[in-house]
């Protein structure tokens, strides 16, 4: 009997997935790849004091250098997603981190340019931005293609961690840096170990044959093929998505809010508390968790509870739950009570990645980087307009619990919204094959 074309394509899908030892190989190297990609973009906050001194800028133009990475980060979401989906995600992300590494490594070159250090700085946080935005729908697309469902959990949650350990590694050795060598130093080496990481992948992990076909898609203007297009009316028509987009927004907002206040709260509730406590403890509390909620998703998947059912309770824990200890930060005095509530607030915030992250994966595989662009992106803008808001609060009540309640409300919106119409089941399939 002759397979139909749905047919082929799922059986090519399943012989293109990675065997244990190349997941475990692509595992760690993304683990290395996603902690550089913060490296990177943490860079200018940890040197914005230092450069600021060197070039004379004042808080709103250091605002202006640090804000521009976003302006770039919410335009390439959705192509970064689509390239994903056409060409391989890995191609997508090598090429991109070559770029954003070489500009890292660049910058203080940049800066001794001319006079105009304002002016070269924010352009070159915007492409960072630019090329940076294309790294988590990519990988979004390259996981749905190459790890099997029952694995993909551990397998994006175990990366994202990566994300927490970038944070910490350049506070941590980033701050001796910049003490002992100059600001100059910490772009050197960010910028620096990225290009080594690419030169691995490229030289261990892809074949350059691959390689030059995907710069020749490339080249050629991406033409797409009838099977490959992405069926937005189709998708667009289902709760399910709807669902999990605007539970992806949610969660990106709830987090951005919390990592742009959570610094200055401390310092003004509690002037006299070491900063490496309260900057240092959340993320290193998020590690574990991140990596503990893909090894207890895909556990509970292998022991026959429903798909959706373990994607609900990770977004019970990570917007739920999270959102309570939130709350609680706005409603205690003690320094040591509100580490606490903001660890667990932060920890359990990365069981989203094993929720609506994955979940996208689980919808539409076939063009999961590009909706994962459309969910960051609406993310991304939620989490600009979200930190904006809560400072607004913050100023015009002259009290931390509204930026809480905040922070609870938009998670509570969209944990409710997941909890009634998130699904597991493939909408990406033509209509005639999607229940079968």
């Amino acid at each position: 009997m002759q397979q139909s074309p749905e047919e082929a394509r799922r059986d090519a899908a399943e012989d293109a997935q990675w065997s244990r030892p190349e997941c475990q190989a692509w595992t760690g190297t993304l683990l290395l790849g996603t902690c550089l990609l913060y490296c990177a973009r943490v860079t200018m906050p940890i040197c914005a004091v230092s450069m600021s001194q060197d070039f004379g800028w004042d808080k709103k133009e250091a605002g202006i250098v640090l804000s521009s990475f976003f302006w770039g980060y919410c335009l390439t979401q959705i192509v970064g997603g689509h390239l994903g989906d056409r060409i391989g995600g890995e191609k997508v992300i090598l090429l991109s981190a070559s770029a954003w590494g070489f500009i890292t490594a660049a910058t203080p070159l940049l800066a001794h340019l001319g006079s105009a250090q304002l002016v070269f700085m924010t352009f070159s946080r915007i492409l960072t931005g630019l090329l940076q935005g294309v790294y988590f729908p990519a990988l979004t697309s390259l996981l749905s293609q190459k790890v099997r469902e029952s694995e993909r959990a551990f397998t994006y949650s175990t990366v994202g961690a990566g994300s927490q350990f970038g944070t910490l590694v350049t506070g941590a050795v980033g701050s001796l840096l910049l003490d002992w060598y100059g600001w100059q130093s910490v772009f050197y080496l960010s910028g620096g170990l990225t290009l080594l990481w690419v030169y691995y992948v490229y030289r261990y992990l892809l074949s350059e044959q691959d390689l030059i076909l995907a710069l020749g898609v490339l080249a050629q203007g991406l033409p797409v093929a009838r099977h490959s297009r992405v069926p937005w009316r189709q998708l667009f028509r289902k709760p399910s998505i709807w669902a999990a987009i605007f539970s992806q927004l949610s969660a990106a907002c709830s987090f951005f809010i919390l990592l742009s206040w959570l610094p200055t709260f401390f310092k003004e509730t509690f002037p006299s508390s070491k900063g490496w406590v309260f900057n240092v403890v959340p993320w290193l509390v998020a590690i574990p968790a991140s990596v503990l909620s893909g090894f207890l998703s895909d556990h509970l998947i292998s022991q026959g509870y429903r798909t959706i059912t373990v994607r609900k309770f990770m977004q019970v824990m990570g917007l739920g739950l999270s959102s309570v200890f939130a709350l609680c930060l706005g409603h205690t005095s003690s320094f040591c009570k509100s580490v606490f509530f903001a660890s667990a607030s932060i920890g359990l915030q990365t069981f989203n990645h094993s929720g609506v992250s994955v979940n996208i994966q689980d919808l539409a595989p076939s063009c999961a980087g590009v909706l994962f662009g459309v969910a960051n992106t609406a993310g991304a803008l939620a989490g600009v307009v979200g930190v904006g808001l809560g400072g607004y609060l913050i100023e015009t009540t002259g009290s931390w619990t509204s930026m809480f309640n905040l922070v609870a409300a938009v998670s509570s919106l969209g944990l409710c919204t997941f909890l009634m119409f998130g699904k597991a089941q493939r909408v990406d399939l033509s209509p005639a094959r999607e229940d079968l």
